[in-house]
């Protein structure tokens, strides 16, 4: 199928036309056969299907794909993009990314928004940071500013998971419906005050969750103070993708519990629900840089599997 429009690339803030939207996820999944990883991440797929009034801007052409979502709180603009299999090495991806940078919004220093590929306020993202993403970096003059790995684990046979074992002084429970939601979204902001993504979230970032197809009550796990049943210490979201394999999605502990052990106790009561589920594999992401993070998750027994890098 032909892609929509010219050759030319196309901008626009808000709602796609349905035959660019579709246009858009065709090559996302056209990319993903074709490199074995997905070009776009979940936020920047659902961002394809944006309504009118949203803040994402599109970039296209017959080749090519990108959005951009603002950073908030001065956080960089973020550019995802996907090239078509079947036109790259033809110039397409660069200036498909020369064109999002220069529509990107960034912050300055002077509070005025500036723009292009050497502003500090644009990132964009290389998810398996690909051969081809690294030399197109290279060639516009990117360098690496974020990394994201992705750890993974074997679950199993001959892969056991340690004893979970649940301190007297903390309870442990799974979600109970709406009335968790309110503690969940106070502990996320708290924990993620310092993430471009996974900070400033409001109720209707939760709604999206526990709405998804995905979503199973059983497998978010909710760590309570035993002597204040009402006030939540942390949380372990997990996700399901496919029958082989399982994700620790989500792990937040308030700040003012940290030093009590519940990042380890939580991710392990959510290991134990998704082997028990009959997944053969669990898959991480964390920040390159969280070395405390890393440090709980090595001694559970993950290890890298991929990086996704953040150019700018």
């Amino acid at each position: 199928m032909p892609a929509p429009g010219t050759d030319e690339l196309q901008v626009r803030r808000g709602a796609l036309a349905p035959e660019v939207a579709d246009f858009a996820h065709r090559l996302v999944r056209e990319a993903t056969t074709a490199d074995g990883v997905a070009p776009l991440s979940e936020g920047a797929v659902a961002a394809i299907d944006a309504g009118d009034g949203s803040p994402i801007v599109h970039v296209w052409s017959t080749a090519g794909y990108a959005n951009i979502v603002s950073g908030r709180d001065g956080e960089p603009s973020m550019i995802e993009a996907v090239v078509d299999p079947a036109s790259r090495r033809r110039g397409h991806g660069r200036a498909l990314l020369q064109a999002a940078f220069g529509a990107a919004p960034a912050p300055d220093s002077s509070g005025a928004d500036s723009s292009g590929a050497d502003s500090p306020g644009v990132r964009v993202w290389a998810h398996g940071d690909l051969p081809g993403a690294v030399a197109l970096a290279a060639a516009m003059g990117l360098t690496k500013r974020r990394e994201l790995l992705q750890l993974r684990r074997p679950v199993g046979a001959g892969h056991e998971l340690p004893e979970l074992v649940v301190d007297p002084t903390i309870a442990l429970r799974t979600y109970a419906g709406q009335s968790d939601d309110a503690e969940i979204l106070r502990v996320n902001n708290a924990a993620f005050d310092w993430h471009p993504e996974q900070g400033g979230w409001s109720e209707e970032q939760i709604r999206e969750r526990v709405d998804a197809d995905w979503f199973d009550p059983e497998g978010l796990f909710l760590a309570f103070d035993a002597d204040d049943a009402g006030r939540l210490l942390g949380f372990h979201w997990t996700k399901r993708h496919d029958a082989e394999l399982g994700e620790v999605y989500i792990v937040g502990v308030d700040p003012a519990a940290q030093g009590r052990g519940l990042g380890r106790l939580l991710t392990l009561a959510g290991l134990h629900h998704l082997a028990r589920g009959g997944v053969s594999e669990i898959n991480l992401y964390v920040e390159g840089d969280n070395t405390a993070a890393l440090h709980t998750y090595e001694r559970l027994g993950f290890t890298r599997y991929a990086v996704d890098v953040a150019y700018g």
